[in-house]
């Protein structure tokens, strides 16, 4: 045996048995810290670990992942649901939840043996931690250091709001800004986001209001609306900033009826979304990286001799059980699994940098053979979201492995047409199609408020600019266009128009409750 191998056999268990106290917390996140960041290079935000009871978990999960969230009934129905099929033995609890904070928040289950709680904290603490800390796209669009500190500001203003104006009000005022969530995200770069000043923003805003308010201009009579030219549509646009893709910052800025209080739990929602927008880009990426770490933080905690053989093997039980694929005619399959997928690449790029093959060499050049994959897992973590990292990372050898081929489905044909096999240009093909399925560009409807006159009929207008003639579900956009006119007061239109030549394909139109 070399002095290395009995040196790191020295090492005493962390722990024995499933039992577990605060102590053995501790030891555990220290030698998964001593691992992550000096072998690893891992750079991650100061931890918090709280540990929850099952009940707390099930209210997480209904609250979006989010412990500190606001009341709203559907988080209510949410946590009877996941409640009664928890009880039934129908469905298993997440072993953490993890928040992207500084310090890093990683809730972890009372329930769980000591051999999960060292999964967790490598998986949350480490992995999870460092890609919130390192990610461009979090970088940019969040502000972890602010999001503790708005989630308490956010549920202390909209209890307030219930007290002051009514739950009714306030519950069918968050209804219609959560159905419009999705189109509540700048998804260009505008300022820096800072959390911290949205509550002194608003009591500000609040006080310069009661100032200057005075109940004699609302008793001046409207203006008759005046005829305008082509120039003045577009100036009037121009000031608009129309189009604009962000329908919850539209409505808050612009909408005619709604109270400061309104305008503001409006902006609170779409503050919200734009936390989680960077999340929804790189699933595959943030469990993968997750998936990846901890599994190698826990076999080398079991080389040196801290984990037991027996902890390793239920360790091993649960990761399997995480990245397992469901086939497609399993009852279970509801597509791609983001851990499957995003564990076998972080694998398959460590592959390629220790034991290439030559079909490596030729496909990625500059970095197979390298010898050190941390370097490459490290700038890809940083650097890429989903759809660019399966397109510049997933590799042949894995496409066959994942036994991985396009299918088109075309309504025009009566069968399906195998579009892309396992040759040269068919991996590209599959590789080009995957990543397209994690674009949000291709994958969300493009929607925007192309105009309004405000001194007219103020009639909001919006364009969905298909793609490939898909259009919008009948239903469901009426549901959703019904919740933006009761926020906009007035009619609103939507028009599905082709962007090759500008023509209409279908138009919705809504009226507000009770208009």
């Amino acid at each position: 045996m070399s002095t290395t191998t009995a040196a790191a056999k020295a090492h005493e268990p962390l722990y024995t048995g499933a039992e577990w106290d605060f102590g053995t917390l501790r030891r555990i996140h220290d030698a998964c810290e001593e691992i992550a960041l000096g072998e690893m290079g891992l750079s991650v935000y100061p931890n918090r670990i709280e540990v929850i009871s099952a009940e707390q978990m099930l209210d997480a999960y209904a609250s979006v992942g989010l412990p500190l969230f606001y009341r709203h009934w559907s988080f209510g129905k949410h946590f009877a649901h996941h409640e009664a099929l928890y009880r039934k033995g129908l469905r298993g609890l997440a072993y953490e939840i993890v928040i992207n904070s500084d310090p890093c928040l990683s809730y972890v289950m009372e329930e769980n043996t000591a051999t999960l709680q060292a999964v967790v904290i490598a998986h949350a603490a480490f992995g999870h931690n460092h890609f919130f800390r390192n990610n461009r796209l979090f970088l940019d669009w969040t502000d972890a250091k602010g999001i503790l500190d708005y989630l308490e500001f956010a549920k202390a203003y909209v209890q307030r709001a219930e007290e002051k104006h009514g739950e009714a009000a306030v519950e069918r005022l968050l209804d219609s800004a959560h159905a419009l969530m999705n189109y509540g995200v700048h998804r260009q770069r505008r300022r820096p986001i800072d959390l911290r000043s949205e509550e002194k923003r608003e009591r500000e805003r609040r006080e310069h209001d009661e100032r200057i308010y005075d109940v004699l201009w609302s008793t001046l009579p409207n203006k008759p609306a005046a005829a305008t030219s082509a120039s003045e549509d577009d100036k009037r646009r121009a000031l608009l900033q129309l189009p604009q893709e962000n329908i919850l910052f539209f409505l808050e800025k612009t909408a005619p009826l709604l109270a400061p209080w309104q305008r503001e739990i409006l902006r609170i929602v779409r503050n919200i979304a734009q936390y989680f927008h960077p999340q929804r880009q790189t699933k595959v990426m943030n469990e993968g990286c997750a998936t990846y770490v901890h599994h190698r933080i826990l076999n080398r905690l079991h080389e040196q001799g801290r984990l037991t053989d027996g902890a390793l093997l239920e360790a091993l039980h649960s990761h399997t059980s995480v990245v397992m694929q469901p086939d497609f005619d399993d009852r279970r399959y509801g597509g791609i699994n983001p851990y499957a997928l995003g564990f076998a690449m972080m694998e398959d790029i460590e592959r390629i940098c220790r034991e290439p093959s030559g079909e490596d060499r030729e496909w990625f050049p500059d970095w197979a053979g390298c010898g050190d994959p941390m370097p490459v897992l490290r700038e890809a973590w940083a650097e890429y979201r989903d759809e660019s990292f399966v397109l510049q990372f997933l590799s042949p050898r894995l496409m066959r492995k994942l036994r991985l081929f396009q299918v088109v489905d075309d309504a025009a044909e009566p069968v399906l047409r195998v579009d892309a096999v396992h040759d040269e240009q068919g991996y590209r093909n599959v590789r080009r199609a995957l990543a397209r399925t994690y674009d949000p560009a291709w994958t969300d409807p493009d929607i925007q408020v192309v105009d309004v006159d405000l001194i007219g009929d103020r009639k909001l207008v919006l364009e969905h600019r298909t793609d490939a003639g898909r259009l919008l579900q009948e239903g469901e956009a009426r549901q959703v266009l019904r919740h933006l006119a009761s926020l906009w007061g007035y009619d609103v239109v939507l028009r599905e128009v082709d962007p090759s030549n500008g023509a209409v394909l279908r138009e919705h139109a809504v009226s507000p409750p009770g208009g």
